[in-house]
């Protein structure tokens, strides 16, 4: 990193975050980018902003014991970080995957804090989960599961203090069963103390759908700038759990053929265009694997287990799954292939390589925390209705979502023409959520 006071800072971090990747990788991509901003306004280095914001408030672990269908114990470890408080409470969702440990939900919920503040809504950032799998397990165990985690996290959350919503492994089901517990432990309905919630009991509309269309409302917007549009383009989205079939949903109505998603056993191909309501079932009635969609299908599509979705031809490329799923060599192939523009649903879901070769080949590529902010900023829509006790139709919850959108597609934009770099997206949104948390936290004082 050649800037001598963020290089510093970073092997500060390296120092006192060991074994952190995750972290490291995310924290890294927003100093190298906010250099100017630094060399600018050399009040943030003087008042120790980087540090702080790299630092966050409160880090929670703890046990998750519960017992599962047959009797026996087991015992999960729950996070909660709280990073960032400067915006507002503290905002951003649980994840129930076993890959999760401290880094991870360090990584997210650093993300997070510019995600929110990209909004311009009055939103901190945090993150959570637990290393728990719900996959396999039957709907009574994941609401042991839920009711334990619940008992210890209800003590750090609140409507004004920390919102937690849903994210890998917490769906509306598992939000259910962790509002259920809260409100049976402090005998509050406090409806605005997690977001994701069902329509019967204080959700939102456009919730479950926010993020992937949040992301398609983007992308858009990122090929209206180009002069161009999703009309009659190619596109592969990886995953098919919540972001990605409401990204396909999104696409289609907007004019773009889905022709291929992924999950853990590997992709379909559907040449025709993804059947949206087979999809639909298969994976959110059935929660079967997409092998099962190829056979239904019949010969229009393939299902390729075990392979990777990014050797797909496309126009247009939505990674929704996971992390760090588009390598280098992914994005190669991609722009030998004529990708255009790259959207991300997932939180950092291409590696510090591929977003490089993107950025070099010209390709308009919408990083995470700008392009996937829909989720958030429809929790805190949810957050508005339940504060006034109100609700809020589809078409109304789903015209706020794009006016979000527009608005952080054109701050992004706005913040990388100001500091030299046009139409550089992830410069952008790395400068402008920068921006906005610092300024609030030189507003606040030494917090």
């Amino acid at each position: 990193m050649p800037h001598d006071t963020l290089g510093a800072v970073y092997q500060d971090i390296l120092r006192r975050n060991p074994g952190e990747a995750e972290f490291h990788q995310a924290v890294r991509e927003v100093l190298e980018s906010i250099a100017p901003v630094v060399d600018r306004h050399p009040e943030y280095a003087e008042s120790r902003i980087i540090e702080r914001i790299c630092e966050p408030e409160r880090q929670i672990i703890f046990r998750v014991p519960w017992e599962d269908d047959r009797g026996r114990v087991h015992v999960n470890r729950g996070f909660r970080v709280e990073f960032n408080s400067a915006l507002g409470p503290y905002k951003g969702g649980l994840r129930f995957h076993p890959s999760v440990y401290l880094g991870i939900v360090k990584f997210l919920g650093f993300e997070q804090i510019f995600k929110n503040g990209l909004t311009g809504l009055p939103i901190g950032g945090g993150k959570g989960g637990a290393d728990f799998d719900p996959k396999g397990r039957s709907a009574r165990e994941v609401m042991r599961f839920c009711q334990s985690f619940m008992t210890e996290l209800h003590r750090h959350i609140g409507e004004h203090t920390d919102v937690p919503a849903g994210d890998i492994g917490v769906g509306q089901r598992e939000i259910g069963y962790l509002f259920g517990q809260y409100k049976r432990i402090t005998n509050r309905y406090e409806s605005g103390v997690i977001t994701g919630k069902g329509l019967a009991y204080g959700g939102a509309q456009v919730r479950t759908e926010a993020t992937g269309y949040g992301c398609a409302f983007f992308v858009e917007e990122m090929l209206r700038a180009r002069g161009t549009s999703f009309d009659g383009r190619r596109v592969v989205v990886s995953g098919s759990g919540n972001v990605a079939v409401y990204t396909i949903e999104k696409i289609q109505q907007l004019g773009g053929t889905v022709v291929a998603c992924s999950d853990s056993s590997g992709y379909v191909v559907d040449e025709k265009g993804i059947d949206l309501d087979l999809l639909k079932e298969i994976k959110q009635v059935e929660r079967a694997r997409l092998d099962v969609y190829a056979a239904r299908r019949g010969a229009d599509a393939v299902h390729v287990p075990g392979g990777g979705v990014w050797s797909v031809p496309c126009e247009v490329a939505m990674p929704s799954a996971t992390q760090n799923e588009i390598t280098g060599a992914d994005a190669e192939a991609l722009v030998r292939s004529g990708c255009v523009a790259v959207g991300e649903g997932a939180n950092m879901p291409a590696t510090p390589e591929a977003v490089r070769v993107f950025r070099q080949a010209g390709v308009a590529f919408a990083p995470g925390k700008a392009a996937n902010a829909g989720g958030v900023a429809t929790s805190a829509l949810e957050m508005q209705q339940n504060a006034s006790r109100d609700s809020w139709t589809f078409a109304h919850s789903e015209d706020r979502l794009r006016e979000i959108m527009i608005g952080i597609h054109a701050r992004c934009l706005a913040a990388a023409d100001e500091y030299g770099v046009p139409g550089d997206y992830v410069a952008g949104a790395n400068i402008e959520g920068f921006r906005r948390v610092a300024d609030a936290m030189l507003a606040l004082g030494l917090i």
